[in-house]
């Protein structure tokens, strides 16, 4: 993206030399956060993003635009819950995509004179150069208008799209390039938006700028018990668990012996899906050196039932920092979550397919007596 459209940084916050203005600025995120114009419009993002599905109206000031987006960032950060950063990106790439259509001018979708943005530009920002074309006749359109993409660069850009117009058996393909309208193209882009702004969430964050962003974080975690949002998981499916907990549970199952973090990984999961300690202690007694005593006090401790607050499962970036991330699948590179991997497998499911684990284990032990 070229340097002399700086112009557009607090309209595309998420842009590589958008990215470097943050850096290079006089201002640290430290002291972002406690800046009170920056931290009303941050949190304005998000709670837009919770109730409208935007990200609210922009802040005249340069500045504080920009500098809003990365604060955003952090709190969505700071209250990491995977239904946060989903409807976040979400709104951030609707947004995007509003403002691409905008930008480009609709009529002419190769330049805007006006914001000096083009399509080149953002086939660049998006290392899309080699991947989308202008569509030739007889090509996978069969016209000479419109554009055409790899089917390698399409996957990847319609991980998150449900729609069956999205999905490639129902789409017009041609020597490995897929036809695209200007307007799926546009949406192609916010999708490389979402991904953007959901990549690397939920960010570290150093204890000064979480401090100072105390007051805002407790308002967003107000504002999304009252959105009713976070899901109340209680279905126990293991052939719908994300790779890593299939894997940590077949390990479990096998009588493997876990390390600390990759027992504390599966333990959090099956308590935040429902499971009971009676039923999680159950699964390790297999394990050598099962000791029921502590294996109840860690999961009743973990389960919030012995210690002041309910531990959340790790984030993906938790588990690949420890290994513990593998098998990935497609779903995977859509979420940042194992728990969003989860709530989203449910959603996709058939009903037939919901079977609880509990209940296919209780049907299988009256059985069993029954035979006696």
């Amino acid at each position: 993206m070229a340097t002399g459209l700086r112009s557009l940084h607090a309209r595309y916050p998420y842009f590589e030399d958008s990215r470097e203005a943050v850096r290079n600025a006089e201002v640290s995120l430290a002291a972002a956060a406690r800046d009170e114009a920056i931290t009303d419009r941050a949190l304005d993002r998000i709670e837009s993003a919770l109730t409208d599905r935007t990200i609210g109206e922009p802040e005249y000031g340069t500045r504080t635009e920009l500098l809003s987006y990365p604060i955003a960032r952090v709190l969505v950060s700071l209250v990491d819950q995977p239904v946060l950063v989903h409807r976040y990106a979400r709104a951030e790439a609707t947004a995007a995509r509003e403002r691409f259509a905008s930008d480009l001018g609709r009529r002419d979708l190769k330049s805007a004179p006006d914001s000096g943005l083009t399509i080149e530009d953002l086939l660049a920002e998006f290392d899309l150069d080699e991947e989308v074309r202008e569509a030739s006749e007889g090509g996978a359109s069969g016209r000479n208008n419109g554009y055409e993409t790899s089917v390698s660069a399409y996957l990847s850009l319609t991980t998150d799209r449900r729609e069956d117009e999205w999905r490639l058996v129902n789409r017009r393909l041609a020597d490995g390039w897929v036809a695209l309208t200007r307007e799926e193209l546009l949406a192609l882009f916010g999708e490389a938006v979402r991904q953007r702004v959901t990549s690397g969430l939920p960010l570290s964050v150093p204890e000064e700028i979480g401090g100072a962003l105390e007051d805002a974080e407790a308002t967003i975690r107000e504002r999304l018990a009252e959105t009713d949002l976070i899901r109340d998981i209680d279905t126990v499916v293991p052939e719908l668990f994300p790779p890593c907990m299939q894997y940590l549970l077949d390990q479990v199952q096998k009588g493997e012996h876990l390390e600390h973090h990759s027992r504390f990984a599966i333990t959090a999961f099956l308590s935040n899906i429902g499971m009971e300690t009676d039923d999680i202690v159950s699964l390790y007694m297999v394990n050598p050196g099962f000791g029921e005593e502590i294996t109840r006090y860690q999961t009743d401790h973990i389960k919030g039932e012995t210690s002041p607050t309910e531990y959340s499962t790790p984030a993906c970036a938790t588990m690949q920092s420890y290994g513990d991330c593998v098998n990935m699948d497609d779903r995977c590179e859509t979420i940042s979550h194992p728990m969003a991997y989860y709530e989203d497998a449910l959603d996709d499911a058939d009903e037939d397919a919901l079977t609880d684990w509990r209940a296919r284990e209780s049907e299988t032990g009256a059985e069993a007596e029954a035979g006696e």
